[in-house]
This record gives C-alpha cells, sequence and structure tokens, in this order.
C-alpha cells in the first residue's frame, strides 16, 4: 500500500535528519495545511478536516505501539515463535540494505501489537459499469486510487456513502503500509504471522516505496514495489539455500506463489471481460446482466480452482463481500505495469541500483511520457 505522507514527486527519503524529526516536520505541514484549507474552503477537502485527523492520530496510535525488536525478543514474556520470527525479521530486514540496496534506516527494526487483524482499511470504488477507479486528491501525495481508515467501521461509513452514489465498491484490509521514510515503520501482528518468505515480501514491498514514490501514480508506485518484492524474495530465499542447504522454505513458497499467480490469473481474465463488455455497443441493462454473469463464472471458476488446490480456502476473503467492479479494478494497480519493470531490471542486467535510477528517471516523465516509456518496454 502507499502511504499517509509525501513531499516531493519522487521521494528519496536520505535527508540528513532522523526519521522522527521527519514525521514531526510531515505532521506540523499537514498541519499548516489544514488550517489554510478551512480558511480557505479549499475544495480538495471537501470531506473536511475529519478524514486527515484520522490519518494522523491513527498512525501515531500505531507509532506509540511500537519497540524496538531486539528488546521484544529479549523480553521474556514474548512468545517463542514470536521471538523466533522477529529475530528471522531483522535478518530479512539486513538483507534488505545489504543485498537489494533497498533504504539503510531504522524502518521494521521495530515491532507493534496493534490487537486489530489490519492496520487500515482501504476503500476502492468504479462506477457501476466501469472499471476505472474513482480518485482522491490530497495534499503531499497527489491523487490516488483508494481512502484509508483506521477504523474499520469509518471506511464501512465511507463506502456506504459512495455507494448510495450509485458506485461499485469493496473495503479491503491491509496489513502493511509505508509512509516513505517519514517515520520509522514497524513490523505489525496484522503480518507478522504469515508464512517467513511472505513477511520478506511485504517489508521489501513496503521499503520500496521509500526507493520510489511518484506522486499520483498509484499503478507506476504499486508495480515498482511489486517487481521489487519479487526479485527480493527470489534472491533472498537463494542466500536462506545457499546458507541452510535446505530448500524446505523455497517450497513453502513456491507453492504459495503459485496459488497466488493462479488466483491473480483468474481475476486478470475476468477484468478483461468485463471491460469488453463496458466497451460494447450493448444496452446499460445488457451490460448489467452480463456483469453478474461474469461475476457468477468468477465465484465457480474460484471454487474449481480450490478443489484442485486440494481445498486451500486462503483467498475466501476476497469473496467476503458482494462482488464488484471494484474488486478487480484495485487487484490491478499493483500488477499492470510489472511486465514493463520486468523488461527494465533485464535490461539493467539484473542490477538493482542501476533499476532503481532508471526507474527514477521514467518516474519523473509526465505521466504521459512515463506511461509511453513503459509501454515501450514491455515485451
Amino acid at each position: 500500500m502507499t502511504p499517509a505522507l509525501d513531499a516531493d514527486n519522487v521521494v528519496q527519503p536520505r535527508l540528513p535528519c532522523s526519521a522522527r524529526d521527519r514525521g514531526w516536520q510531515a505532521l506540523r505541514t499537514i498541519a499548516t495545511a489544514l488550517a489554510l484549507s478551512l480558511l480557505g474552503g479549499c475544495a480538495a477537502w471537501h470531506d473536511g478536516p475529519g478524514y486527515y485527523l484520522q490519518s494522523i492520530a491513527g498512525h501515531l496510535s500505531v507509532m506509540s505501539k511500537a519497540r524496538p525488536i531486539s528488546a521484544v525478543v529479549d523480553d521474556p514474556q514474548t512468545p517463542p515463535a514470536l521471538r523466533r520470527r522477529l529475530e528471522d525479521v531483522l535478518a530479512i530486514r539486513a538483507f534488505a540494505s545489504d543485498d537489494l540496496a533497498l533504504p539503510r534506516n531504522d524502518s521494521y527494526t521495530e515491532y507493534a501489537d496493534l490487537g486489530r487483524p489490519f492496520v487500515v482499511w482501504s476503500v476502492f470504488a468504479t462506477p457501476e459499469l466501469s472499471m476505472r477507479l474513482e480518485q482522491w486528491c490530497f495534499p503531499f501525495v497527489g491523487c490516488v486510487a483508494y481512502r484509508g481508515y483506521y477504523d474499520h467501521d469509518d471506511a464501512e461509513r465511507f463506502a456506504q456513502r459512495l455507494r448510495d452514489q450509485g458506485l461499485d465498491v469493496v473495503v479491503r484490509g491491509v496489513p502493511a503500509y509505508s509512509t516513505l521514510g517519514w517515520f520509522d515503520d514497524p513490523v505489525l501482528n496484522t503480518f507478522i504471522g504469515y508464512p517467513e518468505a511472505e513477511v520478506a515480501r511485504l517489508i521489501f514491498h513496503e521499503l520500496s516505496h521509500q526507493e520510489l514514490y511518484v506522486k499520483g501514480d498509484t499503478t507506476f508506485n504499486e508495480s515498482f514495489a511489486t517487481t521489487v518484492q519479487r526479485e527480493g524474495v527470489r534472491r533472498w530465499l537463494a542466500a536462506v539455500e545457499r546458507r541452510t542447504h535446505d530448500t524446505k522454505l523455497r517450497d513453502e513458497w513456491e507453492r504459495f506463489d503459485a496459488r497466488r499467480r493462479q488466483f491473480l490469473a483468474l481475476l486478470q481474465r475476468n477484468r478483461a471481460a468485463l471491460e469488453a463488455l463496458y466497451a460494447s455497443p450493448a444496452s446499460d441493462e445488457a451490460k448489467r446482466t452480463g456483469k453478474q454473469q461474469i461475476f457468477a463464472a468468477l465465484r465457480r471458476d474460484y471454487e474449481e480452482l480450490k478443489r484442485s488446490w486440494g481445498g486451500f480456502a486462503g483467498y475466501d476473503r476476497f469473496f467476503a463481500q458482494p462482488l464488484t467492479n471494484a474488486h478487480l479494478a484495485s487487484v490491478a494497480t499493483y500488477n499492470d505495469l510489472v511486465p514493463a519493470f520486468d523488461a527494465l531490471l533485464r535490461r539493467e542486467g539484473g542490477d538493482l541500483p542501476a533499476f532503481y535510477e532508471a526507474a527514477r528517471r521514467i518516474g519523473a516523465l509526465p505521466k504521459g511520457e512515463r506511461r509511453a516509456a513503459l509501454d515501450a518496454l514491455e515485451p
């Protein structure tokens, strides 16, 4: 997930001051913008200050619960399984900087138990007969394709407002996010229990947002981070295998990732079917009927996929809410440009610092030129 705080068009958070100092600077800037918006009635703040205040208070609440991982590991009250996993996290964090050239800072060196299953809940929305995600524009981060809430009920209330406007809406729990280095992002209980390689993937993904973030381009940011996380996990697993002479972790990850890829392929096929339907000359009523038929087929295909997995039900939560366009459109933001970034990484010979620089140059282009440059890279 992309962050709640940002400062520049392409962020390179390697400032001489500490992350905590940067965090307070960001909060002061937000407070100033809030005051100006109340005086000027700026349209970008059409929901009032409440949304911004919940973002600030929510993140500060997360930070207040963070403790150094070393202290948690040394605490005799820490369960042994959590202690072992946190020790693994420190090794993963070191690998991220030493081997993947991701930012070297104090992010993911602290641990926070929030007492809830997700850190935030994101709301995505599309028109009834379109796969175009709604955008919300804010100071600092520009326009993004979701609204994030630290309280589930707040997210649901906002989602219902959008449904009342006739939009397709999904509320999705998010286990982690990045503040782009403005704060030292902690490891959270919301993902610490995932398979070890999945924890590594999340840490690599969120640190990637600290390496490069382009204001107002969610698909660019998420696809870049997805590319880095995949390459990062591949290299990390190879390093673990060399050290332990054991393929257990790799085998576990390959099963997990194969299911993920099959599920994503299923969603992408149905998303393409919906896009073709909405672009057709059919009447709106025919499109509504076809839409429901595609969603019914998606559910049937998922049940068949589960049977091929021996009953593995890890993606059942995706279907917990009635299916909408927003379910499929939101997934696309994480994957649409991955083939282009993969090609860019190959062009740079697998050299990650060179890849980051090349991606940064593309990110600095105007949005239309940026997309054209990425499209030219795709095989």
